[in-house]
């Protein structure tokens, strides 16, 4: 009977318990590795993200970044372990299969074999497509992604101009070119299935045709034919299963290469610094600064300045839209680096202080401060180590912050949500000032910092400033702010305007400038 031909042939079965046990310690321990990979992989990656060039980010959307960090990374930690714990158990049960197949006919077993190269022709052709599309698939999703966020963190803007229906249409659009990138997936991968099961058909047909021939000529025992295809559609499953994994390495290429194309990144930034001294006067020195942003080259912001400010003393920068005003800010906290000239702190460059020292001792408050979701007080210490309660109490009463502070639920601990959303702009404000004053900088960068200030709080900020020794520079456009200033500086197109062009003008800020003159005299 066929049952007595097929037993002394089988390969002997281990025992359950111990199968089990195995299976699940293997499959354990690549689940494990994974996980591991995985959140190392985004540490990284994060990481080297954090300290880019601010102009890599300008290039580069924030949905892609998303995606790379949060998909991809997690395509490339799952590929590795899980699918070498299948090479494995598949590539152990190819040789020992085709080794009892070899034993019962050396003439169907290299017949078989023909199958191989068929299918690894059929997958190479389909693997170059297949990852062309992944790739596109990638870029859709993010370019969606990007969308909803846009969408929902202006929601604001969005109401305002009534541009619901727009941004639908934009989200609407994205998922639609998403969709049409699945289908062209799922239709290759379901014509590349049918013409692999039409030759894993045909190779069948063709086994029986010479197993046949082979009993009629006594070579091979219908027991054996009957074992042999057994044997070989197991393998055929498992041959499968390894074709499989080589093509899923290559669908996975694509992420992995532009995650490593992003751990590889080098920032165009100069060596980091390693200057802190333990005093520092507050001088800053533009000599012959010039600038032009990455992404425009050929488009200076800034064209040879040269100012100084000196400790103890107001400067006030002022200019129309687009004069560059804001680029010195930026200078002044190497958040860029000059293109030409020099930009010196205390008599040397500014790149080559270390970079947690330079930002204790060079703090901005921006027009429209950012905060992050936690209390307040982990707003106003953030980016300190450590800070006594009685330290940030005095930096927000300084910023006039106390009042409202006192006022909150838990106070210092009281949650502003995200972004900030909990508090009124004149409240973030004065957060953001008491996160720069927190420092106790030698150098106060504050930038249209006073717009959503009461006339009270903008005065008490300035007499905290008249009342130490540290460098100011305000970039403002209120006359008020500008005339207590103990030196204007006038920028327009990148330049600085000339004593005389000042006194000849006719504009606003000429006038201000003619009238301190007049006062000093």
């Amino acid at each position: 009977p066929p049952s007595l031909s097929l037993s002394p042939l089988r390969p002997p079965v281990p025992s359950r318990p111990r199968s089990s046990l195995s299976a699940g310690c293997r499959g354990g321990s690549f689940v494990f590795i994974m996980s591991r990979i995985n959140l190392r992989i985004r540490e990284q990656l994060f990481s080297s993200l954090l300290r880019q060039d601010l102009g890599f980010f300008q290039e580069t959307k924030t949905g892609e970044l998303n995606s790379r960090l949060n998909s991809d990374t997690k395509l490339m930690s799952s590929w590795l372990p899980l699918n070498a714990n299948v090479l494995l158990r598949s590539l152990v049960k190819v040789v020992g299969l085709y080794s009892f197949m070899l034993s019962l006919s050396p003439r169907l077993t290299f017949l078989s074999l023909l199958e191989v190269p068929l299918m690894i022709a059929a997958e190479k052709v389909y693997n170059v497509r297949h990852q062309a599309v992944l790739l596109e698939i990638q870029d859709a999703v993010a370019k969606a992604g990007q969308v909803v966020r846009e969408a929902v963190g202006g929601l604001q803007t969005v109401r305002s101009f009534g541009a619901e229906e727009h941004e639908v249409c934009r989200y609407k659009e994205a998922l639609e070119r998403c969709r049409q990138l699945w289908w062209r997936r799922d239709l290759e991968r379901a014509l590349y299935l049918l013409l692999r099961r039409m030759v894993h058909l045909g190779m069948q047909v063709l086994m029986l045709r010479c197993g046949l021939q082979q009993i009629l000529a006594g070579d091979l025992t219908r027991g054996g034919l009957l074992s042999f295809l057994l044997f070989q559609e197991d393998v055929g499953h498992y041959v499968h299963t390894l074709v499989y994994m080589y093509g899923d390495m290559l669908s996975n290429v694509g992420a992995a290469e532009k995650v490593f194309c992003y751990l590889d990144r080098q920032p165009n930034l100069p060596p980091p610094g390693t200057l802190a001294p333990p005093t520092l006067q507050g001088r800053v020195e533009f000599q012959d600064v010039s600038f032009a942003y990455p992404s425009r080259p050929d488009q200076p912001v800034l064209k040879g300045l040269t100012f100084t400010l000196h400790p103890g003393q107001m400067t006030a920068l002022v200019g129309p839209n687009g004069s560059g005003k804001t680029t010195v800010a930026a200078l002044l906290q190497n958040l860029y680096q000059p293109t030409g000239g020099k930009l010196l702190l205390d008599g040397e460059p500014i790149s080559k202080y270390e970079h947690g020292y330079l930002h204790r001792q060079v703090a901005l408050v921006g027009q429209e401060p950012v905060l992050f979701s936690g209390s307040v007080r982990d707003n106003i210490t953030y980016g300190l180590k450590s800070c006594s309660d009685e330290k940030v109490m005095a930096a927000a009463q300084a910023a006039k912050a106390d009042e409202f502070i006192k006022e909150m639920e838990h106070g210092l601990y009281t949650d502003v949500g995200e972004k900030g959303n909990q508090l009124a702009v004149g409240q973030k404000q004065r957060l953001a000032i008491a996160r720069a004053l927190v420092r106790d900088p030698r150098v106060l960068i504050l930038d249209e910092a006073t717009s959503a200030l009461d006339v009270q709080c903008e005065q008490a900020l300035q007499d905290w400033q008249s009342r130490g020794d540290r460098t100011v520079l305000v970039i403002a456009h209120r006359l008020q702010t500008i005339q207590s200033a103990d030196q204007i500086l006038v920028l327009r197109q990148g330049e600085l305007l000339e004593h005389d062009q000042l006194m000849a003008g006719q504009d606003l800020y000429s006038r201000l400038v003619q009238q301190q003159q007049q006062l000093q005299d």
